[in-house]
């Protein structure tokens, strides 16, 4: 996270603004009428783990309308459970197992294997072709191309369900429906009928689920229950043995940029990686990716002649076709993303039937965009990636100290890279970023940018922002994981921005928020007394220090 700041630093203070509206509580206990509670199983059982819950069961509902959650009921029943417990159940699921530990979770089952069984459990097996998938792997750029694809099928007058990973503040970003984070109230109601119909099944060769795999059943589920014309899933890790190929006919795949990242577990060149990732490819169903160095192109290639896959190479996007529309993800890389996603959409339609009926009456050019394909491309929107975010509330609170002391607003670049290719991305994404607020000489729109409100809230879309002083300064704000090398993300970053002229002043090393092994919710409240242990952080200092000046403190 980079953070450009015309603000004088006073105070020893840098202010750091909530950017989630966590003022809202998802601990207290929710009610529902059973009208409103889709698929519900009995839920005796859940009460072993000391998970809240009525015993009930419900009819498995066959038939929804695409625009409600479930049908009536005549019994006005009730079912209560609460977001926090659910929480904790999901961090049951985490395996804690080392990075690059391939070994089974237990039982005598393959991860596939299990996964197969559980879709069997809940239903779900000969329902999953119904979804309509695009399935989506690579390296870098799935979330930005899933996302594009959900926007732009959208845009075309469909339902979708959109599958990402990781999650930023709260598990529910994951599962998208028409655009938007599922609901508590529509979330709760699925997890613990999933929940419960596993754990009624569990045994020494098949226990419950580990939290993706989990995950990737749950987001199954909500889609097949909120009936989606077309679900985008994105694959969690590889391709050939991730939780999400138990896709067995999806109507096309997508392969985005390659690179160097989980070698431990995909291998150490880029032709292992590239064959891990091809793994998702199916018989005689379409593939597009995007321009490969030849080493992983070669595989994917072979991968897709031994499975007769018609594939296709997309270039990036000309954005001069897009009619004046401007792509809503920031960063020159996106252009790369969007054409696999313009390309992946229209194969969609085609091989549904839909491209004809929507656009029959209209002379498209061969490389042309038809208009809900530039109004999707252009109002797709996802968190961490390339975002912009202007916090006045330092502003306001040096103005009601000093106010002739204060000298405008922190902004703040967020990009969550953790290779080095996507540090060297980032790097130009980011200086071209500053270098244009530096430049602006009048007030600036900037599209793809939140505020942050004083009450912490953030404020989506365009938004006006005054001019920026001469004084502005870089300040990086960083960390990665442990088992990341900073020794090959931090020169990457730092020589790609002094290439385009932009030097940090300072930089911070700070701890995660959040906990590996615990999944929490948007309205988790952090200690007053908040503590972490700061060794990493002191490393990562010290490697820095040596970085830029040649020395070891």
């Amino acid at each position: 996270m980079n953070a450009y700041s015309r603000t004088h630093l006073k105070c020893d203070l840098f202010g750091v603004s909530h950017f989630h509206d966590r003022s809202h509580c998802l601990f207290n206990n929710r009610t529902w009428s059973a009208s409103h509670v889709p698929d519900i199983i009995g839920t005796s059982h859940l009460n072993r783990r000391g998970y809240t819950s009525t015993t009930i069961s419900y009819q498995v509902m066959e038939h929804m309308q695409t625009n409600v959650v479930a049908k009536e009921y005549s019994d006005d029943l009730l079912i209560t459970s609460s977001y926090e417990s659910a929480m904790e159940a999901l961090s049951s699921l985490i395996t804690h197992k080392k990075r690059g530990d391939t070994s089974s979770v237990g039982g005598k089952y393959g991860k596939l294997e299990r996964m197969s069984i559980y879709l069997k459990i809940l239903g779900l097996e000969e329902k999953i072709d119904g979804l309509r998938i695009i399935h989506v792997a690579g390296t870098k750029g799935k979330g930005s191309t899933c996302t594009f694809c959900e926007a732009i099928l959208r845009e075309c007058g469909f339902r979708t369900g959109l599958f990402t990973s990781p999650h930023l503040i709260d598990v529910r970003e994951r599962f998208r429906i028409n655009g938007l984070d599922i609901t508590e109230d529509r979330f709760l109601p699925y997890f613990w009928s999933c929940w419960g119909q596993l754990e009624e099944k569990v045994t020494e060769d098949l226990p419950m689920p580990p939290l993706f795999q989990f995950l990737t059943l749950l987001a199954l589920k909500i889609f097949i229950c909120e009936q989606v014309d077309v679900a985008i899933i994105e694959v969690g890790l590889g391709g050939k043995r991730d939780s999400t190929n138990v896709i067995n006919k999806p109507v096309v795949c997508g392969i985005t940029s390659l690179g160097m990242d989980h070698i431990e577990t995909l291998g150490n060149t880029l032709g292992q990686i590239a064959s891990h990732k091809a793994g998702i490819f199916k018989p005689h169903i379409p593939a597009f990716v995007v321009p490969q160095l030849p080493e992983a192109m070669d595989v994917i290639h072979e991968v897709a002649e031994g499975l007769a896959v018609p594939l296709g190479v997309v270039p990036p996007l000309d954005c001069e076709k897009m009619d004046g529309f401007k792509l809503s993800l920031s960063g020159d890389h996106q252009s790369i993303n969007a054409g696999l996603a313009v390309a992946l959409s229209k194969c969609w339609l085609q091989r549904t039937g839909n491209w004809e009926k929507l656009f029959r009456k209209q002379e498209i050019l061969e490389g042309d965009l038809p208009e809900p394909f530039c109004r999707g491309l252009s109002t797709a929107h996802l968190s961490g990636r390339a975002q912009i975010v202007y916090d006045t509330s330092l502003k306001s609170y040096n103005s009601s100290k000093d106010p002739e002391s204060s000298s405008g607003d922190l902004i703040f670049y967020l990009d969550g890279a953790h290779s080095p290719e996507s540090m060297e991305v980032c790097g130009r994404w980011f200086s071209t970023a500053v270098k244009g607020n530096q430049k602006t000489s009048s007030r600036l729109r900037v599209e793809n940018a939140e505020q942050v409100l004083g009450n912490g809230h953030i404020q989506y879309g365009s938004g006006k922002m005054e001019e920026p002083y001469e004084t502005s300064k870089q300040i990086l704000l960083f960390n990665c994981m442990e088992v990341r090398d900073p020794q090959a993300l931090l020169p990457q970053l730092v020589n790609t921005c002094v290439s385009s002229g932009i030097h940090f002043s300072k930089a911070l090393f700070v701890p995660s928020m959040s906990s590996y092994s615990k999944v929490t919710s948007a309205a988790s409240v952090i200690p007053e007394n908040f503590s972490r242990d700061l060794s990493w952080q002191f490393k990562l200092q010290r490697f820095w220090e040596k970085m830029i000046h040649g020395k070891v403190l």
